[in-house]
């Protein structure tokens, strides 16, 4: 198979969901541009286009919001026939679709075949045929989970795609840096007293963890510890950023909607520590090793912070919020079950105290969970019993 890849030299990898989603594609990419040697270009969301221009591999980027994934109620107003035709004058060799395992690619390898694109790569679960010229049955969530990244790595080593370098990055330049420390200070942060960030905004509301929660936790830091806390967010999240900040009171600012992506990935690498629910931020701060206290909504359990340090903190969501997707309920069953604290402020506080007075800092574990073992392989990151189904 690695015969008909070795003269790829125009690459297309297609990554249709949020930055996060994005960055956690981003050793797979590293992996195809070391062992190929081409130019790559990336076909994403408008959501996550920002974050491509700092990700090493990348060498050009098309925006496209797929109608079939989920952007905030927004999607392409312009019609799938246009895309195909801006793909054909791309004149790609190749193509890779990188899903989560509740995703199904054929929508995309549709456009692919249509652009004429004649090698195309993807997990599916359903024989894709003619649709894809590279099949990886997709044995995700019934056989085995894994991290997402882990999945995209693998992915692209059916093609002989492999790096040494598994860690996800950003190349940032250095100004940023001075840019966030000047918008930090006019906002009243001495950032050369005690300082960690919270960042408590999401893209979807069943990752939301409460307000009052975030308040009774970030009270106990800011008194217990001393520290000042950095409430960051993008601007639709500021109302929430200045309700906590109301709530803590004394030792809390407000940098929401303040900041440049590119400052905000600035003070996250700055910051001695981020709180944050399982978004964007979390693989930020791993991409530039800054530790993190994830508030973790059981969600998709694959998205946990790739090769950090810090902990994971797992919440319910609430049932009106569940997904319909049956492959996820599979998970929510199986995978999950009921047997799980719920994360309090306490316990908010307890791993801050650990992290940032304790200095212990375990390395978040790779997510490795295979149904049919027999008990040696990696548990979820989960502090939990697994139910498994019945055979």
């Amino acid at each position: 198979m690695m015969a008909t890849w070795k003269d790829v030299r125009h690459l297309l990898c297609v990554r249709a969901d949020n930055m996060g989603d994005l960055l956690m594609s981003g050793p797979a990419i590293t992996a195809l541009k070391e062992t190929f040697r081409c130019a790559i270009t990336v076909l994403t969301s408008s959501a996550a286009t920002p974050i491509a221009a700092y990700m090493p591999g990348v060498d050009a980027v098309l925006t496209w919001d797929m109608p079939w994934v989920k952007m905030n109620g927004t999607s392409a107003n312009r019609p799938v026939l246009h895309l195909v035709s801006q793909l054909r004058r791309g004149n790609f060799d190749a193509a890779i679709i990188f899903t989560v395992f509740s995703q199904n690619p054929l929508a995309t390898a549709l456009i692919l075949t249509m652009a004429g694109i004649p090698r195309r790569l993807a997990y599916c679960r359903e024989n894709p045929y003619e649709l894809l010229s590279h099949w990886v049955p997709d044995k995700e969530p019934y056989s085995l989970i894994r991290h997402q990244v882990r999945r995209d790595l693998d992915l692209v080593a059916t093609i002989g795609a492999t790096t040494r370098d598994e860690q996800i990055r950003l190349q940032l330049p250095e100004k940023y840096e001075n840019t966030a420390r000047e918008k930090a200070a006019n906002a009243g942060v001495d950032l050369h007293a005690p300082w960690l960030i919270i960042h408590p905004g999401v893209s979807e509301k069943k990752r939301e963890y409460p307000a009052s929660k975030w308040i009774a936790a970030g009270t106990k830091i800011a008194t217990r510890l001393n520290y000042q806390l950095v409430i960051t967010g993008i601007e639709r999240e500021k109302p929430l950023a200045e309700k906590i900040v109301r709530g803590i009171a004394e030792g809390a600012f407000s940098l929401s909607g303040k900041l440049s992506l590119e400052e905000l990935i600035a003070l996250i690498k700055l910051a001695p520590l981020v709180v944050s629910v399982n978004t964007a931020t979390v693989h930020i701060a791993a991409a530039v090793k800054t530790p993190t206290v994830v508030l973790y909504a059981l969600t998709n359990p694959q998205h946990a912070p790739w090769k950090n340090r810090g902990s994971v903190l797992p919440f319910s969501v609430a049932e009106p919020l569940r997904s319909r997707n049956e492959i996820l309920r599979y998970v929510e069953q199986y995978y999950f079950g009921a047997a799980i604290s719920e994360t309090g402020d306490e316990d908010i506080y307890r791993a801050v105290y650990s992290i940032l007075i304790e200095k212990k800092q375990p390395v978040i574990p790779e997510l490795v969970r295979v149904p049919e073992a027999s008990g040696d392989e990696q548990d979820l990151v989960f502090p939990r019993t697994v139910k498994l189904p019945e055979k």
